[in-house]
């Protein structure tokens, strides 16, 4: 990780305090750009994330799937506890904590919002930075590059009928053709541009992609921090008036990171998987796609939401929490594979 990679904390908080300060200082400018929405999409935040997902979707090879079967019992694993774990055991703890034991302490009209948030946040798995938890724990390359195809591949059908039958199941109106109209600009056609664009680079020269990632990046980051700003300048008096919400939502994220990311080692220590399998497996059970999962809350809710503020709780805690996942990860390569040996 570069050095701005490795602060990406600081820099989220940094951008929480500057949208909440201009929202205060601009109210009118901020109201002037969250109104800005062709069928309930706001297009400032639309155009930022398509700069976020566009290049690290390109770091994506879909012909990696072919890789598939020699790593089946840990992509059996991962794809396990991204599509039959992580969403439902999201939705519980988001019921538990924020509509049962939190709710005295936060806004009445936002419980709702809120849950949908959390449960849109862990619905869709991680793309781009499972590539730098695997280097971390020096996970098996290949391994990781066809389980983020495959993850990417499911998404886009599996995407909008998880989040519509969960949020079904708590109470939360699904306004199905803004989650469909979501999936297609958020998934579907950033895919497509982003394989068009890798394909012509491939095609166009030695080393064209790698530099044109390169010089991406930038870019990705940048638009990862113009959006928070613009998040909580529109969130920024609801922000002032609770700050203690952040915190509490930040509970049911770190508990279902812990226990996704714990159940994917241990599910693939009994499969007996090689170490670096178990790694990155762990990481990509637990990791988000928040770019998507901000997106989707701001399309299907709005930009105010308390939904919205939920995934933007995803980003602001996923480096140093995934860091500690890595961490442990590293620090267990000696009982892990004693154990495997004992077995």
């Amino acid at each position: 990780m570069n050095l701005f990679e490795r602060y990406l904390s600081v820099w989220v908080i940094l951008c929480i305090g500057a949208g909440v300060g201009l929202g205060w200082l601009f109210p009118d400018a901020f109201a002037a750009l969250a109104s800005a929405e062709v069928a309930e999409v706001n297009i400032p935040v639309a155009l930022l994330v398509w700069a976020m997902i566009i290049p690290m979707l390109m770091r994506v090879d879909f012909s990696a799937l072919g890789q598939v079967r020699n790593h089946w019992r840990g992509i059996g694993v991962t794809l396990f506890v991204n599509w039959a774990v992580k969403p439902f055991s999201m939705a519980l703890l988001a019921w538990l904590f924020v509509g049962l034991l939190f709710r005295p302490l936060l806004p009445a009209d936002q419980i709702e919002s809120y849950i949908a948030g959390l449960i849109i946040l862990a619905a869709a798995p991680c793309t781009a930075m499972v590539f730098v938890w695997s280097h971390l724990t020096r996970g098996e390359p290949h391994f990781t590059l066809s389980q983020v195809a495959l993850n990417d591949a499911i998404m886009i059908v599996a995407f909008a009928p998880i989040v519509g039958l969960l949020l079904g199941l708590a109470a939360v109106v699904v306004p199905w053709q803004t989650l469909l109209l979501s999936v297609g600009l958020y998934i579907i056609v950033p895919v497509i541009l982003a394989q068009a664009a890798r394909l012509a680079l491939l095609r166009a020269s030695d080393g064209a992609l790698e530099r044109a990632l390169k010089g991406f990046g930038p870019v990705s980051m940048a638009a990862l921090l113009a959006t928070l700003v613009l998040l909580f300048a529109f969130q920024g008096e609801q922000i002032i008036a609770q700050p203690l919400v952040i915190g509490l939502l930040a509970v049911p994220i770190l508990i279902q990171v812990y226990f996704n990311s714990g159940l994917a080692y241990l599910l693939n220590r009994a499969a007996g998987e090689a170490h670096n399998v178990a790694g990155p497996s762990a990481l990509i059970g637990a990791s988000n796609f928040f770019e998507l999962a901000v997106a989707a809350a701001i399309s299907l809710f709005g930009v105010q939401s308390g939904a919205a503020l939920a995934t933007v709780v995803g980003v602001l805690i996923e480096v140093p929490v995934m860091l500690s996942v890595v961490w442990i990860v590293n620090r267990s390569k000696g009982w892990y594979e004693g154990s495997r040996s004992a077995t």
